[in-house]
């Protein structure tokens, strides 16, 4: 049997230390982008008479909240294993992620209610005519959140970080919310305010799909669901390749975090050595940590089986 864990998964992945670096870093570019959108997203809304900027501000500097949770929860995740927690601390990006997708779905409701609200209480008609740095400070909300989920974007494919895609997607439903804010500001300004209301429906209903979708891959990490067939067929196969290997008997893998822990069973010849046998699961433990960055963690069991003699 051959029972080890290590820290990096290969000498193919980026170390911990790396991935967290990375990770707070993105952070850190959001929370300074952030800052400087929502200051300018606020002057624009004053001085140009537009509350749907002044409220387009709010929720960008939301995000730097968002982004703060990101660091925290990517910071425990890289926490080494201790004795209280053996097999790590990944799934605490998984709760940031979970706690993301509730403070997206809180933003949507409440750009939804305020839509509604306008509807139902006849209020459409008190909008202020918005002047033209309203306009401008949308399209340069637009420009810049859009820039900044596919930045942050990029590097959670990359770092296969839940929280920093989650991130990802407070950007883009904040860049949906300056597009709301600026068909309503130029609604507003050709004489059609309703613009502005339909928009806003139409954003809360996207954003609150995305907040869906990130928590339900948050908690299917936090459960420990097994990781695709075609990943556990390729695991398989690899070790099903190494010299010795007769067979793969059973394989089990279950996902923690954005790690895939590995429970194998091979057989091979009954009338080798007890340290043949060893040989063969090293052989197999390291193909597969070799090969597959996600493997934190591979228990290889061997199971003698029978070799009929030759015929005289």
């Amino acid at each position: 049997m051959r029972n080890r864990q290590k820290r990096i998964p290969s000498s193919r992945s980026l170390s911990a230390e790396a991935v967290e670096r990375t990770a707070i870093t993105v952070s850190l570019v959001s929370i300074i982008g952030n800052t400087l959108l929502s200051l300018f997203k606020v002057l624009a809304g004053i001085v140009a008479h537009s509350g749907a900027m002044i409220s387009d501000a709010v929720h960008s500097a939301s995000d730097v909240i968002s982004s703060l949770i990101v660091i925290i929860g990517i910071k425990m995740a890289s926490k080494r294993s201790d004795k209280d927690h053996p097999y790590g601390h990944e799934r605490f990006e998984c709760v940031a992620a979970i706690v993301l997708s509730v403070i997206l779905l809180v933003s949507g409701i409440l750009i939804g209610h305020t839509a509604i609200e306008k509807i139902i209480r006849g209020r459409i008609e008190e909008l202020a005519i918005p002047g033209v740095l309203a306009l401008i400070a949308a399209i340069v909300s637009i420009a810049g959140k859009e820039g900044m989920y596919w930045y942050t974007r990029h590097h959670a494919k990359r770092l296969d970080s839940g929280a920093l895609m989650a991130d990802a997607w407070h950007h883009r439903s904040d860049a949906l919310s300056s597009v709301g804010a600026l068909i309503g500001i130029i609604g507003a300004r050709m004489g059609l305010p309703v613009l502005d209301t339909v928009a806003s429906l139409v954003i809360c209903v996207f954003i609150g799909k995305a907040a869906y979708d990130i928590f339900k891959d948050a908690i299917g990490k936090m459960v420990d669901h097994s990781c695709s067939e075609e990943t556990e067929r390729e695991i398989a196969a690899c070790a099903a390749r190494q010299e010795g290997v007769l067979g793969v008997d059973l394989i089990q893998t279950r996902v923690f975090g954005n790690r895939i822990y590995v429970d194998i069973e091979i057989s091979a010849d009954s009338r080798i050595s007890l340290e043949e046998s060893h040989r063969i699961a090293d052989r197999v433990h390291n193909a597969v940590e070799k090969h597959f960055d996600k493997v934190k963690h591979i228990m290889v069991h061997v199971n003698p089986a029978d070799i009929a003699p030759p015929e005289p």
